[in-house]
Formats: C-alpha cells, sequence, structure tokens
C-alpha cells in the first residue's frame, strides 16, 4: 500500500543555475579497471577532507549501499536523495569535489548538504550515500528525500514547493511498493521476454526527479496498472457512431489495406456493438475519468458513444503505463492516459496520431528499404493506425485517441529497453539490487574468460553499431532525427546477450529537419501539414544531442561505470573514436559532440520546479535546457 505523501512548503529566493565549473577528465592515461564491488559510502566530511587521487572514480569505505538496505521504503527513499542530488549536480553543472564529500551550499536555507560520494561519474550518473545537513548536530539523521526536495526548490527560488515534495513523496513511495513486491518475487512472470523488460524499470530515470509519480491512481489502481508490479486488466469499450468517429490508417497485411476499425474489432473479439459503430478501446482509468468530461458527456446523452464496459482478455502496461501489450497480438496499443506520469499528463495529442501514420507511410515509400540495406538489424516500431472521436461540429474529444502500434515481437525475442536493461532491481539468488547489463556481462565472462573491462568494451562498440549508428544513418541520410532517449530505444540481444540489432519506438519524437523539407516533401508530398513535425535545424541539433548522445549514449557508459563494469574513461575514449569514423555519414551530431565544450542538456529538475508539461507547446519550450561541460572534449 503506498503511504500518504508529505507535504512541504518552500519560500521563493532568487537563484541562478548553470553557472559552476567544468569537471575535468584526464584522458592521457588509462587506469586499471575498478574492482566490481569496490567502493562504499564513507562519512560526510569538512572542507578540510583530504582529497582522493584525481584518477579514483570511487571512494573507499565499508559502508552498504543504501539501495540494498532490507526496508524498502529506505532504499526508495535513498534512491530518490540520489537522483535529486544527480539533477542539482547536473543543472548546475556543479564540479568534481577534491575529496570524499560533496558540499551543496544552501544559501538560502543557511545550512549546506554534506553528502557522502561513492562514485563520481564523468558522464552523470553519480552514485551517493545519505546526505547530512551541515548545521545539524553529530546525531542527527540524514535529509531524506521530502526535506532534500525542499530545500532545493527554496534554493532554486521556483517557489514550488509543496507540488514538488508531493511528487517525491508519491514517487518515492511508489518505488518502495515495486521493491518490496519484486524482493518477494524477483524471478520472471511467464516467457514473454519483450514483456518482462517492459516490467523490469524499478527506479526509472536516475536523472529525474520524480521517476514514479503517478499522480492520480489510487492504492488499488497502482497495482492493477504499474508495469512494475505487472498489473494487467481488461481494456474498456466504448462503441463510436460512425458519424463522430476520426480515424486514418496505412496498415497493410500481405499487401491489402487494413482500416483501424477492423483492427479494434478483431482485437475487441466477441463484444456485441450496436449497429452503424467502430469499438474504441480505452484505459480503464481513462474511461472512469472521461465520464465527467462535459463534451464526452453530451456525446453519451445524444447516443454518439455508447459504454460497453470492460471486456476480454487482459493486457499488460508496459514502461510507458499507458501502451499496452498482449502476447501474440497483432498490435500493441498507445491509449491516453490523463494521469500525470513524470512531467505530463499522457493523452494522445492529434498531431502525434497524424505523425505516427506519416512516418509509417514515409518509411513504407523506400526509406524503410534504404535503412534495412544500409542496416539489416534494426527498424522503427511503427505507429501506422489510429481511432479517434469528433464532436458532431467536427473539433477533436480530447481523451479518446488511441494509437494503433505494429506488434513485431515474439514472446521468444530478447528486445530489450535500453532504460530497464541498465536499472538495478532485486535479482534472483543474489542479495544486492543487480541490473540485467550487470547479468550479461557477468555471463559472458564467464563464458569468455575474458576481464569484465573487455567484455563490457565490446559490449558497447557493439551497441554503438547495432544501435547507435543506423539512427545516425537516419538523420543523415533523410534528416529525419530521433528522439532516441533510452526508453524509446530496444535493443535486441542474442542468445548470449550480445547486442545484434535495435529497435526504436515512440510516435511522438521525430524531428524532420526544416533543411531537408523539400527531400521530404518528395519522399511524401505534404509531409509534416497536419502532423508539426518540421523543426529547425539549431532546435534538432540540441534535441538529438540530449537524446541520443546524453540520455542513451552517456548514460549507457555511466551505467558501466557506476555499477563497477568497466571504466568511464575507456568508454569515453571508445565513443570518440566510434564519431570520429561516423562523421563520414553526414550527420552533424558526432561533429557536435566531439568538438562542442559545452552542451545543452534537458534539465529535468528544473522543467518540474518550472511547472512545464512536456507535451504541450512548441517544441523549442517544452521543457527547461541548461549548459554543461561536455566530457567527451578532450
Amino acid at each position: 500500500m503506498v503511504r500518504p505523501p508529505a507535504q512541504g512548503t518552500a519560500p521563493a529566493v532568487p537563484h541562478d543555475l548553470a553557472t559552476a565549473g567544468s569537471v575535468s577528465i584526464d584522458t592521457a592515461t588509462v587506469p586499471r579497471q575498478v574492482p566490481l564491488g569496490a567502493g562504499a559510502d564513507a562519512a560526510p566530511r569538512t572542507a578540510d577532507t583530504p582529497a582522493v587521487s584525481p584518477a579514483a572514480d570511487t571512494i573507499p569505505g565499508d559502508q552498504p549501499d543504501p539501495l540494498d538496505d532490507p526496508d524498502p521504503w529506505k532504499a526508495a527513499d535513498a534512491a530518490s536523495v540520489e537522483n535529486l542530488l544527480r539533477c542539482w549536480v547536473r543543472e548546475t553543472n556543479t564540479p568534481r569535489p577534491d575529496g570524499n564529500s560533496l558540499r551543496i551550499p544552501l544559501d538560502a536555507s543557511g545550512t549546506a548538504l554534506l553528502v557522502p560520494v561513492r562514485y563520481w561519474s564523468a558522464t552523470g550518473w553519480h552514485r551517493f550515500g545519505l546526505p547530512l545537513l551541515e548545521c545539524a548536530g553529530p546525531h542527527s539523521p540524514a535529509a531524506d528525500a521530502v526535506t532534500v526536495a525542499a530545500l532545493l526548490d527554496r534554493e532554486s527560488g521556483r517557489g514550488q514547493g509543496a507540488e514538488l515534495v508531493a511528487r517525491v513523496a508519491d514517487s518515492a513511495h511508489r518505488t518502495a511498493d515495486f521493491l518490496a513486491d519484486r524482493r518477494r518475487a524477483p524471478a520472471p512472470v511467464g516467457a514473454d521476454l519483450f514483456l518482462t523488460a517492459e516490467q523490469s524499470l524499478l527506479l526509472g530515470h536516475p536523472l529525474h526527479p520524480t521517476p514514479k509519480s503517478r499522480e492520480g491512481l489510487s492504492d488499488s489502481e497502482h497495482r492493477r496498472f504499474s508495469p512494475e508490479l505487472r498489473g494487467s486488466f481488461p481494456l474498456h469499450w466504448l462503441a463510436v457512431d460512425r458519424s463522430v468517429l476520426a480515424t486514418d490508417s496505412a496498415w497493410t497485411e500481405q499487401g491489402r489495406a487494413v482500416h483501424a476499425e477492423q483492427l479494434t474489432t478483431r482485437l475487441a473479439g466477441d463484444l456485441t456493438l450496436p449497429d452503424h459503430t467502430v469499438p474504441l478501446p480505452l484505459h480503464p482509468w481513462q474511461a472512469s475519468e472521461l465520464t465527467h468530461r462535459p463534451a464526452v458527456r453530451a456525446l453519451l446523452d445524444a447516443g454518439l458513444l455508447h459504454d460497453l464496459g470492460p471486456h476480454g482478455d487482459h493486457w499488460y502496461p508496459t514502461s510507458s503505463v499507458r501502451t499496452v501489450h498482449r502476447t501474440g497480438a497483432p498490435a500493441m496499443l498507445k491509449l491516453s492516459l490523463g494521469v500525470r506520469i513524470t512531467n505530463s499528463r499522457r493523452e494522445n495529442l492529434r498531431k502525434e496520431l497524424h505523425r505516427g501514420v506519416e512516418v509509417h507511410r514515409l518509411l513504407r515509400g523506400g526509406l524503410a528499404q534504404q535503412l534495412r540495406a544500409a542496416h539489416p538489424g534494426f527498424d522503427i516500431v511503427r505507429d501506422p493506425a489510429w481511432l479517434a472521436v469528433d464532436t458532431p461540429d467536427g473539433e477533436p474529444v480530447a481523451g479518446l485517441d488511441v494509437m494503433l502500434r505494429h506488434n513485431p515481437f515474439r514472446a521468444d525475442n530478447d528486445a530489450v529497453c535500453v532504460a530497464g536493461l541498465v536499472t538495478p532491481r532485486p535479482w534472483p539468488g543474489r542479495p544486492r539490487m543487480h541490473s540485467r547489463l550487470a547479468d550479461i556481462v557477468a555471463g559472458l565472462v564467464a563464458r569468455t574468460g575474458r576481464p569484465t573491462g573487455a567484455v563490457a568494451a565490446e559490449w558497447f562498440l557493439r551497441y554503438l553499431d547495432h544501435v547507435v549508428r543506423p539512427v545516425l544513418w537516419l538523420d543523415a541520410t533523410a534528416g529525419v532525427a530521433l528522439e532516441a532517449h533510452q526508453q524509446n530505444t530496444l535493443v535486441i540481444l542474442d542468445p548470449d546477450g550480445w547486442p545484434v540489432g535495435g529497435r526504436y519506438r515512440d510516435n511522438q519524437g521525430y524531428y524532420f529537419r526544416e533543411s531537408h523539407r523539400e527531400a521530404l516533401d518528395r519522399r511524401l508530398p505534404d509531409i509534416g501539414r497536419v502532423s508539426e513535425t518540421f523543426v529547425p535545424d539549431d532546435v534538432t541539433d540540441e534535441r538529438f544531442a540530449y537524446y541520443l548522445g546524453i540520455n542513451n549514449v552517456l548514460g549507457l557508459i555511466g551505467a558501466f561505470g557506476s555499477q563497477r563494469l568497466a571504466d568511464e574513461r575507456v568508454l569515453i575514449a571508445a565513443f570518440r573514436q566510434f564519431l570520429a569514423r561516423a562523421a563520414t555519414l553526414g550527420s552533424p551530431l558526432p561533429g557536435q559532440l566531439l568538438e562542442a565544450t559545452t552542451l545543452r542538456c534537458k534539465a529535468n529538475l528544473l522543467t518540474r520546479l518550472h511547472g512545464l508539461d512536456e507535451l504541450v507547446g512548441p517544441v523549442d519550450t517544452q521543457s527547461v535546457y541548461v549548459t554543461i561541460t561536455n566530457p567527451l572534449r578532450r
């Protein structure tokens, strides 16, 4: 059961983030591989603490990892504190401390946080121990997540303390539920490898202040609708009068066109429909909430919508919560869900539905064939059909839109969401948190007899070739940049765990470069007219560098490093070499990542403190970006 969120307030004060210095990385020498399991908490120190060697990323000690605390509530709170601290360090460009304690000044509160450094990451995936307030007594408890959230909000001057604290508490408490449940039953349930991976993201984005907040779910809904708890449910069905149906489809089977209503009729099974209607699936939470919306109520009262209730087999939420999967079904369903998940209410927008079908038509027009010829192991998971509802006057009715996504995965396909691959979680037969990535590397080490660092480096290089290079190729060849962050990116693994391919999924996350408008229009006339997908090149460059460069690849390097699987400097050097070779493809991203002294980086904490919904408004103002030092620059 989720404990009620704590409350807090924080007055506003002036602030000036992103002004601190750089983190220097010595790449002239390559140190030996850090041993597995090295490092632990050190006690908070003063400014007089002796400095550690600049080459040492791990601070020695003998205290256990807070994430392994036997109390899942304490483990979840520690994870939440680490996320907040990682966000603050990144978004203020805080330099590496000289010693084994990081001091975060809190001038607005007249104190500071003294944070034990378990591991300092060149790419941002730091590991921290439990922080103490500098003004606290020697026997005072460590600062918990809601305290840290309130203090950081106060320091930022945004005055969002109560809202941020509530969401941090909600995220931490849900995470505690996930950890407690998975500790009781860590082994996978069922044989569907894709679904198992989708249910693995227990801790969420390591650089988000509220990665598991789901504002609006009750305790019982939390259990039914959370992939981390292996929840499932039957879909809720509406019958939509054809006079108010909005739809499009580029779905084909064996060369024949398939309408969206044919697909939903197939998925509805033996559901009885009123005459002249089409079945529309809804998320159960959304179905309950929509009855309170005047536009939907009016259509129900007019007999243009019919509430048919829950029906059919159970579907399983994937890592996004709102997209659902059923083993063997021809389609996954990206449902509208008005729950605020992390930063946004997850209701489909009409332009996003158009975008999914448009990209499928673009690929089908010859671009997919080119992609397969260049990179046969990589593809884009298509979103080729949708249904929605308009008013009798033709205005879209929000909250009823559903996207139908190809389901290309068999139960035995090891297609793993990268975010789920790298996140630590309770593991069968192990007393400590462990990631799938760490398990794969350990298995390869045992099979090959090679050192851990060598295996990790080869795995990383194969990932770059099979997953990252095709994304750069698509940008260079067609001017289409993908929002390829770790949760949108799937890596295809062979039976030994080596990367052999990749998939990208997300009908929202496409950037058509303005400089390629004419060429893309030749490929698909009128492309972008209703999908609003063309973006100025400078904005595309910024977002592409963040999502593929920082979030995806540097985040993967940080996972290898923080989990003691590889030396980050070795992988950074390998990434630089890869980018130098990939520059010949023609995408501007390799040169940007290699040459820029700073990079623009999405600031999830500041985005939250500004109260922004990332699905609303122009793409260049949906979230806050800050400037950070580029760890790839020599």
